[in-house]
């Protein structure tokens, strides 16, 4: 029966907190912590309540996952990486890497080292390269980041083109600097060094340590009140 299931997973889910525990593993409220079989967590790391995490799963040592944080399955994680009150699958990520709160990693991605994924970020199956950060407030969708690039806060990749159903790639080459509340409109790649203003809609490709504004003068119009 339906309760009988629910019993027997409860058992199953406690036998693996034991075992995790056991293995050094810290598991801070066991009541309000879920763990499938087949997740391996490595030794030294911390499961803060509310957390699910489901499927088959290698999170590394020293990590440190939740509160309030879903693991769907398909995740691989390396050393001392933070997750914090996000949703995460199919993700391999690298070390030192910081993700949430309220992020969103889904569908094939792959962050390297020394990344940070923040709040309200959702990666689709994209790249990240090593010291990247995209912190706040965007939408990473069928991208390739280079190295040392910053994604200002509410950039958007347009990767879907409504007409032909077609999604296309957007690349953002190393030390890279992207504006806040820019749309790059792929296929699209920014060239190495390259900066986006503030406010732009990116349709053609940016050249190599030259910068792309397609922003419209301000006015001032005096004693307008």
């Amino acid at each position: 029966s339906q309760k009988q299931l629910s019993r027997a997973a409860i058992i199953l889910k406690n036998r693996k907190l034991e075992e995790l525990m056991n293995d050094g593993v810290t598991i801070v409220d066991p009541m309000m912590t879920w763990i499938s079989p087949e997740t391996e967590i490595g030794s030294q790391s911390m499961v803060y309540p509310n957390c699910y995490i489901e499927g088959e799963n290698f999170l590394g040592e020293n990590n440190s996952i939740g509160p309030n944080t879903y693991i769907k399955g398909n995740v691989e994680t390396a050393d001392n990486v933070r997750i914090v009150a996000s949703v995460v699958s199919d993700t391999v990520i690298a070390e030192n890497v910081k993700i949430g709160p309220f992020a969103h990693l889904r569908d094939g991605v792959e962050i390297k080292e020394n990344v940070r994924v923040g709040n309200f970020v959702e990666v689709k199956k994209s790249v990240i390269e090593e010291n990247s950060k995209t912190a706040h407030l965007s939408y990473i969708g069928d991208a390739h980041i280079g190295k040392d690039v910053n994604i200002g806060a509410g950039t958007i990749t347009a990767n879907y083109n409504a007409l032909t159903k077609e999604k296309c790639k957007t690349i953002i080459c190393d030390n890279a600097k992207i504006g806040s509340n820019s749309v790059l409109v792929a296929p699209v790649k920014i060239e190495n060094g390259a900066n986006v203003g503030a406010l732009s809609v990116i349709t053609n490709d940016v050249p190599a340590n030259s910068l792309a504004v397609t922003r419209s003068p301000m006015k001032i119009i005096k004693d307008w009140v």
